[in-house]
C-alpha cells in the first residue's frame, strides 16, 4: 500500500506512536483482504503464507526475519523507506489506540513449530558429525525432542511441558549460521533430559548441543546419562555487570521451583567471557540455597568443542562459524 496523502510533519511524538502500532491492527484496518487466520490468535498474510503473526510479533519464515510493529512490516516486507513508512501510518495514529489490557493472565503461548520433514537424515548426519552418540540421538528423535524441519532441514530441539506438549523449539541450521527460537517459544520449557529416578542435582548448559555432548561424554566414560538431570538454558544467558543484580534464567528458575529435592547445581557453562560471567552470576544468586559446582569443559570453548577434541573429530569450520551455528 502506498500513501498518497499530503506530507505530514514528523515530530517525535508521531514517530513514537507509529512505532507502537502492531501489525495485526494495521492489516485489519488497511489490508483486511490480505489477512488470514491460521488458528486461535495466529494469523498469516494471504500474500505471504509463511509470514506468521502471533502474540504481538510477526515472523516471515521463508525469508528468515521478523519484527514487532506495522512499521517493521512496511520497511522490511513492503520495502518502504523510514519516512515513507511513518507517513503511511500517520493516517491512523490519531485514531489508533493500543488494545485494552486486562489483568494479565499467563496463558500458554502459541508455539509455531516448523513443518516436520519425513525423516531426520540431515540432522542425524550433522549431529553425528559433531560427536553426539547415535543411540542418544535416536532416543531423542523417538521421544519427539529432536526433528528435522521440512523447509530448511534445520535441527529443531523441543522443550515440552509437564503433559508432554511442545512449548519451546530452538531451530539451528545444519549448515551456515542460522539460529532462532520458533515463534511463541516459552523459554521456561527449555530442552532437557531428566533422570529416570529422583536425583538431588542438576547439570546446567547454555545450549542443547552442549547438553547432548555431555550426555555423550558420560556414556563414553561408562556412565548412564539417564541417571542425571540435564537442563539447557535455551541459549546464552546475559547477566548484569554486577552479578548480585542479575536474574535467574527462567528455565532454571522454573525447574528449581518445581524440583525441591535438588540441592546441587553443576554449571557446565562456556569457558569464554560470557560463560564465566554467567557462572559468577548464578553462583552469587544461588549459593545460599544450593551447592554450586563450577565445572566448565576441560578444553575448548564449550562442551561440544571438548567432545569433538576428546573424540578426535576435526572441525570443518572455524570456531566462530561453529559458535554462531549453535
Amino acid at each position: 500500500m502506498r500513501n498518497n496523502n499530503r506530507y505530514v510533519p514528523l515530530d517525535s511524538e508521531v514517530v513514537e506512536q507509529a512505532r507502537q502500532i502492531d501489525l495485526l491492527s494495521y492489516l485489519q484496518r488497511y489490508e483486511p483482504g490480505n489477512l488470514k487466520r491460521v488458528s486461535g490468535n495466529v494469523y498469516c498474510t494471504r500474500e505471504h503464507d509463511s509470514l506468521k503473526i502471533s502474540n504481538g510479533k510477526w515472523y516471515w519464515w521463508s525469508r528468515g526475519f521478523g519484527g514487532y510493529s506495522a512499521l517493521d512490516y512496511l520497511m522490511k516486507v513492503k520495502e518502504y523507506g523510514f519516512l515513507e513508512a511513518v507517513e503511511a501510518l500517520t493516517g491512523i495514529t490519531a485514531e489508533w489506540r493500543p488494545p485494552s489490557v486486562s489483568p494479565k493472565k499467563e496463558g500458554p503461548k502459541v508455539l509455531l513449530l516448523p513443518p516436520r520433514h519425513e525423516n531426520c537424515d540431515r540432522v542425524t548426519e550433522y549431529l553425528l558429525g559433531r560427536g553426539i552418540d547415535c543411540r542418544i540421538l535416536q532416543d531423542c528423535v523417538a521421544a519427539g525432542l529432536i526433528y528435522e524441519s521440512a523447509d530448511y532441514h534445520n535441527a529443531v530441539f523441543i522443550g515440552k511441558d509437564e503433559k508432554g506438549v511442545p512449548r519451546y523449539a530452538a531451530c539451528r541450521g545444519t549448515a551456515g549460521s542460522f539460529k532462532r527460537d520458533a515463534t511463541g517459544s516459552d523459554k521456561k520449557y527449555s530442552f532437557r533430559l531428566l533422570a529416570k529416578e529422583a536425583c538431588s542435582s542438576v547439570h546446567v548448559f547454555e545450549a542443547a548441543i552442549d547438553l547432548l555432548s555431555y550426555a555423550t561424554y558420560l556414556k563414553r566414560t561408562g556412565k548412564d546419562y539417564r541417571n542425571e538431570n540435564l537442563l539447557s538454558l535455551s541459549g546464552v544467558y546475559q547477566p548484569k555487570r554486577e552479578p548480585g543484580k542479575s536474574k535467574i534464567p527462567v528455565a532454571l528458575q522454573k525447574y528449581l521451583r518445581e524440583n525441591l529435592p535438588v540441592k546441587t547445581l553443576v554449571l557446565h557453562l562456556d569457558r569464554d567471557k560470557a560463560g564465566r560471567l554467567c557462572t559468577a552470576a548464578l553462583t552469587e544468586l544461588l549459593k545460599k540455597d544450593y551447592q554450586i559446582v563450577d565445572d566448565p569443559p576441560p578444553a575448548g570453548k564449550d562442551f561440544n568443542d571438548f567432545l569433538m577434541s576428546y573424540l578426535g573429530i576435526p572441525r570443518p569450520r572455524s570456531d566462530r562459524e561453529r559458535g554462531e551455528a549453535r
